[in-house]
This record gives structure tokens, C-alpha cells and sequence, in this order.
């Protein structure tokens, strides 16, 4: 059903307009949450893999072009808002970069054990509060043989509108789950810990006796600090990415994308 704007007040427009990411994470209560999908491409990934859409908001010249695959995927059921660029714009508050956003089901919470099962890569990562970081991270996993993804609760949302975007939707091809306990947990699981920081004793991240495990958890820290001490005494190895030209280490992002390279599937 597609229905031309004439109310930017509409309720049933609330998820594009008013309400905070912390507000459609919690609507009604989390496991009733709503996120939003940002571009085509990103909606399309999103619901293969199974998310539920909400409505549609798309720019007006979109309807035959861009966003008229996504339309036909979501079905006749889910409403379609569209209107003028302008129009979409006051009402968001920021230009479509795609000119299409799709508000979502956020899908059920995934525990730790069902996300690692059968896995032999995965990644760890710890209070990382910058989306486009947390959203590039998951797009270097996926990309590069990371099989999962756990997260503390300081990191930033997956679904977050921006993560989801940098990340071309890979957060919804790659398993992921929050860390709710100890990292301990990965060691009773099977998994090896590495924890990727800037130590005299740490291991160049191309070390042979990293690479010797079966089942390798990849720990990543803080944009600014790093993963806390208590937290790396806790992990079998820690790593580094030797530099060169003075330069100390890598952005987050970058730094995994090297060790997911570095430690992947042989």
C-alpha cells in the first residue's frame, strides 16, 4: 500500500522522525524493537535474512526505479510512505543517501552458544562505541572468514542505523551475540584468545603459535584505550601488528581486518 505524505506529524512515521536510536532499540520492550535499514542493498540483505518490515520510506522517483525490487520483496501488507527529497528530508532530518529506509522487526537475540557452535573464527570486541568502527568491523569479518561476532554491552548497536549502512548489511550475514558473562567462557567453548593489544611481550600477529589453534576467538578493545589489563590477563596470547615509520597502531577497524586476515582459515 503506498501512501503520498501529507502529515510529517504522523505517528505511523515516528520511526523515521522522532523517536532515538535508543528509542526504536526499546519500543515496547526489546524484544519488540525496531531498527532501521538504510539503502536497497541493505533492506534486501536484511530480509533474506529473515527480519520483519515495518513500512517503507522511500523518495517519490525511487518507486520505479531503486527501490522497486524492495517494494515487491516486502509484499502488498507493509505500508510504503514516499514523497518528494524535500519532503523526505524535513522529515528525517538528514538527505537519503539511497533514497529508501526500511523500518524492521529487530530479530530475536541469538545466545553465545548458538552463535559459536561449529564455528572456528570468531571476533570479540569490547566497548567499541563508534558505529561506522563496530559497522566496518563487521563488514571485514564477513569478508574476511570471521564466522561470529560477540559484543559487550558497551559496544555500540549492530543495528544501529550507521552501523548498518558501513557495514552493507553483513551484521545480517554474520552470526553475532552479546558477551553477557566472562571471556572465560570462550576458553571452556574451546576457543583460544588473542587479544590484540600494544604490549612488550605481545606476539607478532603473524606468529606461527597463533595460527596453531583450531579455534581462535579474536579480542579487540576501546577506540581510545584499548582492552582493559584485566581483560587481556585473562587471554591465552596477545597480539600486535608490528609498525613501522613511528606509527603506533591502527584504527580498530583496520587493525581487525589485518588480524582477521592474518589469523583466518587455512
Amino acid at each position: 500500500m503506498i501512501t503520498e505524505i501529507d502529515n510529517l506529524a504522523a505517528p505511523e512515521l515516528a520511526a523515521y522522525a522522532s523517536l532515538t536510536e535508543t528509542q526504536l532499540r526499546n519500543r515496547l520492550d526489546p524484544e519488540m524493537g525496531i531498527f532501521i535499514a538504510e539503502s536497497p542493498n541493505v533492506i534486501k540483505a536484511a530480509l533474506k535474512a529473515g527480519c520483519q518490515p515495518l513500512s517503507l520510506l522511500t523518495e517519490r522517483r525511487h518507486l520505479e526505479g531503486t527501490a522497486k525490487e524492495v517494494v515487491e520483496l516486502i509484499g502488498d501488507q507493509t505500508p510504503v510512505f514516499t514523497g518528494s527529497r524535500d519532503i523526505l528530508a524535513q522529515l528525517t532530518g538528514y538527505e537519503l543517501t539511497r533514497g529508501v529506509l526500511c523500518a524492521m522487526r529487530r530479530p530475536r537475540m541469538k545466545s553465545i552458544e548458538e552463535v559459536c557452535e561449529g564455528k572456528r573464527r570468531i571476533a570479540v570486541i569490547d566497548s567499541v562505541v563508534n558505529a561506522t568502527n563496530t559497522g566496518a568491523i563487521f563488514r571485514a569479518a564477513a569478508a574476511l572468514g570471521i564466522e561470529a561476532v560477540l559484543l559487550t554491552h558497551t559496544c555500540s548497536d549492530p543495528l544501529n542505523r550507521r552501523c548498518v549502512r558501513v557495514s552493507m548489511g553483513t551484521v545480517f550475514q554474520v552470526e553475532w551475540a552479546y558477551l553477557s558473562g566472562s571471556i572465560q567462557q570462550l576458553h571452556t567453548m574451546g576457543f583460544a584468545t588473542i587479544a590484540m593489544a600494544l604490549r612488550d611481550d605481545a606476539l607478532p600477529i603473524d606468529d606461527p603459535r597463533l595460527k596453531a589453534h583450531e579455534r581462535i576467538a579474536i579480542v579487540l578493545g576501546n577506540e581510545g584505550d584499548g582492552l582493559p589489563q584485566a581483560l587481556i590477563d585473562t587471554c591465552d596470547h596477545t597480539a600486535v601488528i608490528p609498525m613501522q615509520q613511528g606509527v603506533d597502531s591502527l584504527n580498530v577497524a583496520a587493525a581487525a581486518a589485518v588480524a582477521f586476515w592474518e589469523l583466518r582459515k587455512r
